[in-house]
C-alpha cells in the first residue's frame, strides 16, 4: 500500500513538472437545431503549460501552420475551402479572467471576459480512458452542462471556457446533447506551443459586453464593414460587376450561413 501511495505521488509530481501537456478532444456538435441528424465533428486541442492553457481546433492549426510555412518560402497558398473552428480560448492559472479569440466577419477580436462557474459535484462515477471520473453539473451560456472530471489528472481545466473542477474535465455535454466533448488522447510536448500568427486579420481587444453587441449586430447585418469597400470590377467573362452587387451576393451567403448556425454553444447570445 505504501509503495502504491509513493507511485501516485511520483505520478502527480511528474504531471506538474514534466513537459507541457496536450489533451485531444473529439468535439461533436449540431450546428443547426432544425437538422439534428447533421452532426459535425472536429478534434480540439487543449495545450497546457505553466503560464496558460490554450484551446483551439486542430484543423485550422494545421492550415495556419502550412500557410505560415509557405509564406516564409515566398509561396502564396490558400486555406482549405471548408468551415473550420477558428475560435480560441486562453485561460490563466488561478484566475477567472480568460481571453476569447473570435473571428467576426473579416476581423479578429480578443475578448477579455470573466468566467465564474458555480459547479455542483454529484456522487456519480464512471471510467474514461482508464481514469476514474466524477460527475459535476453547471449552468453556462444558456445551457446546462454535465462534466466528468478526473482527480488523478491534476489540472483544473477542460474544453472551451470550462474550468475550476478538482481535476481535468474528460467529458462534457449540454443537456440538449447538441455539444459533446470527449477526451481521446494525451501527449507530452517538449516545447512551448506558439500558435502560428498569419497577421491576415485586423485584431482588436474588446470587453465581453462590447463583443456581445458586436456579435448580435453582425448576425443582423454581416456585411456592414464591406459597404463601400469593394470597387467595381470585371468578371472572367468581361462583364462589369458593381461593388454594391458583390456586397449583396456576400450578404446573402452570410445570412444563409448564420440562419443554419442557430445552435451555438452560448445560446443566450442569440437572445434579443
Amino acid at each position: 500500500m505504501r509503495s502504491l501511495f509513493l507511485f501516485f505521488v511520483i505520478f502527480l509530481c511528474n504531471f506538474f513538472h514534466s513537459q507541457n501537456k496536450q489533451f485531444f478532444y473529439e468535439y461533436r456538435f449540431i450546428p443547426d437545431s432544425t437538422e439534428k441528424k447533421q452532426i459535425a465533428t472536429e478534434i480540439m486541442i487543449l495545450d497546457i503549460d505553466k503560464k496558460r492553457s490554450l484551446f483551439f481546433g486542430q484543423e485550422i492549426y494545421r492550415s495556419d501552420s502550412t500557410l505560415l510555412s509557405d509564406s516564409k518560402k515566398g509561396i502564396f497558398s490558400m486555406p482549405p475551402d471548408k468551415l473550420m473552428i477558428s475560435e480560441q480560448v486562453i485561460k490563466y492559472p488561478n484566475s477567472s479572467q480568460i481571453d476569447y479569440v473570435k473571428l467576426v466577419s473579416y476581423e479578429k477580436y480578443i475578448v477579455s471576459q470573466e468566467v465564474k462557474l458555480p459547479w455542483n459535484l454529484v456522487s456519480e462515477f464512471k471510467t474514461i480512458l482508464n481514469h476514474k471520473v466524477q460527475k459535476a453539473t453547471v449552468p453556462y451560456g444558456g445551457r446546462r452542462w454535465t462534466a466528468w472530471f478526473a482527480k488523478d489528472i491534476p489540472f483544473q481545466d477542460g474544453p472551451y471556457k470550462f474550468y475550476g473542477l478538482p481535476g481535468l474535465i474528460l467529458e462534457l455535454e449540454d443537456d440538449t446533447k447538441s455539444h459533446h466533448y470527449t477526451l481521446k488522447g494525451i501527449k507530452d510536448s517538449q516545447e512551448e506551443l506558439v500558435y502560428p500568427s498569419l497577421n491576415n486579420y485586423k485584431t482588436s481587444k474588446i470587453s465581453y459586453l462590447q463583443f456581445v453587441k458586436l456579435y448580435k449586430n453582425y448576425r443582423i447585418n454581416p456585411v456592414a464593414n464591406l459597404i463601400g469597400k469593394i470597387p467595381d470590377y470585371q468578371d472572367e467573362n468581361g462583364n462589369t460587376v458593381s461593388g454594391q452587387q458583390k456586397v449583396r451576393e456576400i450578404e446573402k451567403i452570410k445570412l444563409d450561413q448564420i440562419k443554419k448556425d442557430n445552435n451555438i454553444i452560448e445560446i443566450d447570445l442569440l437572445k434579443k
